[in-house]
Order: structure tokens, then C-alpha cells, then sequence
């Protein structure tokens, strides 16, 4: 998050400086255009909204263990705008994306509203053949994705 915060910052001073001559990264050259193109190219596709909702689809599982309840909130909404941003760079993704965000994510926050663990892993489980699925549509079924079977965050209730 960091890294993005530092890349909206830079874009915010380069919209606010008159002058010809932007502010440069080390790395970040050329005209207007290039420095876009490489930034733009840092964000990635699909990939990397992808990589972020590996993680909070491990924290949401951690936190409906530990009856995290806020925590588990937080993480969902946190996957539904990994996934739009997602699509806001890889539109041709939001077919199969279509399903999860309006049937999927809808049904697992109904779910974490009840408050009961044995409703949320039943809910977990469908989130995850959800994930499944989607993977399938877009000819990536390889990426398997299973209920996690160790926690790595330190974050507990």
C-alpha cells in the first residue's frame, strides 16, 4: 500500500507542477507520456489485484475463525475493490469476475452478518469454489485455491 500511496503522491505532484520540467523518479523518464506508460506499466494487470485478494482471502479466513467479525468486513470489502481495480486495467476480465462480485461477495457479507462460524465456512467454501470457477473461465484452472491451512499474519483478535 505504501508503494501505491508513493505513486498517487508522485502523480499528484506531477498534475500540480507548471513548469516543463516535472519532478523525476530515478527511474521514471522520458515525456509526459513514457512517465505514464511507466507507471501505468508498475501497476501490472490482473496479476497483482490477484495477489492482493491471495492475501485477504487468507485474512478473512483467519478472521471468521477467530470471530473477527470486523476484521472479516473489512477484508471482503477490501477483495471486492482489489478485484474492480482489477478490472478497471483488465476490463476483458469482467465476465468471469461478473458472478463473484454480484452473487458471491453479496452472499458472504449476508453470511458474516449472522455472526456464526459454522454459517461463515459453509459461505467460505462456496467463496472458494467461487474463486475456483472463475479461474476455469479464464483458462487458468491451475491456480487452485484451497480453504488455508496455516496463518502467516500475525493480526488476531
Amino acid at each position: 500500500m505504501r508503494y501505491l500511496t508513493s505513486i498517487l503522491i508522485f502523480l499528484f505532484l506531477l498534475a500540480c507542477n507548471q513548469k516543463q520540467e516535472a519532478v523525476q523518479g530515478q527511474w521514471i523518464k522520458g515525456n509526459e507520456q513514457k512517465k505514464l506508460e511507466t507507471i501505468e506499466n508498475q501497476f501490472r494487470g490482473f496479476d497483482m489485484a490477484m495477489v492482493e485478494t491471495g492475501y485477504r482471502y487468507q485474512e478473512l479466513y483467519w478472521a471468521g475463525q477467530d470471530e473477527n467479525w470486523e476484521y472479516a468486513d473489512y477484508q471482503l470489502e477490501k477483495i471486492q475493490k482489489a478485484i474492480e481495480n482489477g478490472l478497471e486495467r483488465r476490463p476483458k476480465r469482467a465476465p468471469s469476475a461478473h458472478h463473484f462480485l454480484t452473487v458471491t461477495l453479496p452472499q458472504m457479507s449476508e453470511a458474516q452478518k449472522k455472526r456464526d462460524t459454522v454459517v461463515f465456512n459453509k459461505n467460505f467454501q462456496m467463496l472458494t469454489n467461487s474463486c475456483v470457477s472463475c479461474h476455469a473461465m479464464e483458462k487458468v484452472p491451475f491456480f487452485t485455491v484451497k480453504t488455508p491451512t496455516e496463518r502467516q499474519s500475525p493480526i488476531r483478535k
